[in-house]
């Protein structure tokens, strides 16, 4: 039997279309290697929207030439989408496949006719998804934003949606194969629908699938401030299967560099986004994206951010350092920060972050909340872990196997070095 690994790195649009990847090579009768193994063939799905980002990619691309000289290497995803070139100066890589090919990896690969197996080619989606009790469910890809730093549209194409029968189709061999949250996912989430002829948006998507038995929550993974519409809020609102939960980057508080970055929105309209959002959701849970040390940004246009960050309370932040991208209008701009002023820019926010987070959290205390448990605590196995709709992740001590199960817990104590909430069975 050929044995197959997979090394995946980047966001949840990645990870889909690693076990879309997956369940063609396990279709077609690879086993797949646990890590410390050796495989005969490694698929690596790299990410490039940092150069932090490029260098793990290419770091994983060595890991998996030292493993095993002989085995036959694939690269795929955003990295290979435009640095084919500098991938390809790596010696005894196989193929490097672009995004658009990638649901044709095992075919150009081959391997089929070496072993003989049945057809894995598949495109209509997953019926998994490793390792996971929460499954990703790509519905779009693609972006038509062009933000001024970022690379995703000149590597992932326009924005695409995915038939919404297809959608359906898929979540329900999800839910058949025992998982019942789906976190709805795309490049551009929000832009689902404005490609197709039925003009169907996100909203239809969540109402088609609230109709599937067994599917007990549905997640949006992130979504765009242009793109939370009335109607998406006051579904929010109302329904039961729909989580409390939206990730909305905001990139910056300043108007001068959101300006410069190329947003559609300005700090004004993402405060009152962010309000309207509270006062139909009360207990909605509000994470977001920083950009740190964007060129030209000053002291002040810092600060900007870091209240803007205070007034919205979000439950969780990523900060990511400014990574110049080549081919991009901002690989341009000047003048470019010192490494130094950003990191302390990261530390600081981080620190307020971590203190918004806190506050948020204090107020679901002695409350009860249902979480999905996803399972045993890797740091403490007497614990069991998971998640509240809005996105509180808890623990709860039991000799059960509680794994994806929905339980009523008691929030009771902060670990505030660790970011969960210690929790009771009701």
């Amino acid at each position: 039997m050929r044995t197959i690994k997979f090394f995946t790195l980047g966001c949840k649009v990645n990870q889909y279309d690693t076990q879309v990847i997956r369940e063609q090579f396990l279709n077609a009768g690879f086993k797949e290697l646990d890590d410390h193994l050796y495989a005969d063939v490694y698929v690596i799905n790299t990410c490039t929207v940092t150069a932090n980002a490029d260098s793990r990619s290419f770091n994983l691309i060595r890991r998996a030439k030292r493993e095993n000289p002989r085995a036959k290497i694939i690269v795929t995803g955003c990295l290979a989408e435009l640095d084919g070139e500098r991938i390809s100066g790596i010696s005894g890589i196989t193929h490097i496949v672009k995004n658009e090919e990638k649901d044709r990896i095992i075919e150009l690969l081959n391997e089929l006719n070496e072993h003989n197996g049945p057809n894995g080619h598949n495109d209509k989606g997953i019926s998994n998804f490793s390792g996971h009790t929460r499954a990703f469910l790509k519905i779009q890809d693609g972006c038509n934003n062009f933000c001024s730093y970022c690379k995703v549209p000149l590597v992932r194409g326009a924005s695409r949606s995915k038939p919404l029968d297809e959608i359906i189709q898929e979540a329900n061999r999800l839910v058949k194969n025992g998982f019942q949250e789906l976190v709805l996912c795309g490049i551009c989430l929000g832009s689902y629908g404005k490609d197709l002829q039925s003009q169907k948006n996100v909203v239809d998507v969540i109402e088609a699938l609230e109709k599937i038995n067994g599917l007990l929550r549905i997640r949006l993974s992130s979504i765009e401030a242009s793109d939370v519409s009335e109607r998406l809020i006051e579904k929010m609102a109302q329904s039961k299967k729909l989580c409390r939960h939206l990730h909305i980057p905001v990139q910056s508080g300043d108007d001068e560099i959101l300006k410069r970055m190329n947003r559609n929105y300005c700090r004004e309209d993402y405060l009152n986004l962010v309000k309207k959002i509270k006062m139909s959701i009360p207990q909605i849970a509000i994470t977001t994206d920083v950009l740190v040390g964007f060129p030209g940004e000053t002291e002040e246009n810092f600060q900007n951010t870091v209240k803007l960050v205070q007034e919205i309370l979000p439950l969780k932040m990523h900060i990511f350092p400014y990574s110049l991208r080549e081919g991009t209008p901002a690989a341009n701009f000047k003048p470019i920060l010192n490494p130094k002023i950003i990191k302390e820019g990261i530390k600081y926010l981080k620190n307020i972050a971590e203190r918004c987070s806190l506050e948020y959290k204090n107020q679901f205390l002695n409350k009860n909340m249902n979480a999905l448990i996803e399972g045993r605590s890797k740091e403490n196995p007497c614990f069991w872990e998971g998640y509240t709709d809005n996105y509180i992740r808890v623990w709860v001590k039991s000799d059960l196997n509680l794994k994806n199960q929905l339980i009523s817990l008691k929030l009771k104590k902060i670990v505030i070095a660790k970011g969960f909430i210690l929790a009771d069975f009701c």
